[in-house]
């Protein structure tokens, strides 16, 4: 899997963070194939992902619910 950053006018620092801004997931899936992971440890992870998710979606709608 390769991956293009343009730099732009020899700014580097924004190159870097769009590669750092990963919207595809590719570097998670890079990092998840560098050593196995156990089916408990990877359904820990998928629920404790879960659990951030909502706490995140739930906070999100109650600051536009005020908003409005």
């Amino acid at each position: 899997m390769g991956t293009k950053v343009v730099v732009r006018n020899g700014n580097i620092d924004m190159a870097l963070r769009s590669l750092k801004n990963d919207k595809d997931g590719s570097r998670a899936k890079l990092r998840e194939k560098e050593y196995y992971t156990k089916p408990g440890v990877r359904r820990k992870q998928k629920k404790e992902q879960g659990i951030k998710n909502t706490r995140r979606r739930e906070r999100m709608s109650r600051r536009y619910d005020r908003a409005a």
